[in-house]
């Protein structure tokens, strides 16, 4: 699975918009006070949040550009952000819950790549 998510990230990278996010430093120094471990809790809670549900109000909008939480930057850079993104990319559908193996799998995408960010 890992070795499908890279493929993934480094075709994703390649697109001028979603190659075009990277953590800075004041995120990566967030990410390093605070732990991979705590970022990883911090993206079960958003992704349960504002992408499980079947229905968004918001969809395509729940999700900050700005420099707010490393894993709303992540969440641009792998077309996580929105259920639009998730079926066009990922393949997963709209209109339903997610279930657990694919919140577990947005999240595995999520910190592969911040991890790849910090190195």
């Amino acid at each position: 699975m890992i070795d499908n998510i890279n493929k993934l990230l480094d075709s994703l990278s390649k697109s001028k918009f979603r190659g075009s996010f990277h953590l800075n430093e004041k995120m990566r120094d967030y990410v390093m006070e605070k732990s991979i471990d705590k970022i990883a809790g911090d993206a079960y809670d958003i992704i349960n949040k504002r992408l499980a549900p079947a229905y968004i109000e918001n969809d395509g909008k729940q999700t900050p550009m700005r420099q707010v939480h490393p894993v709303f930057i992540a969440q641009h850079a792998t077309g996580t952000c929105c259920r639009n993104c998730l079926m066009k990319i990922h393949h997963i559908p709209k209109g339903r819950d997610l279930t657990d193996k694919e919140v577990r799998y947005i999240v595995n995408v999520i910190m592969i790549w911040i991890q790849r960010e910090l190195k």
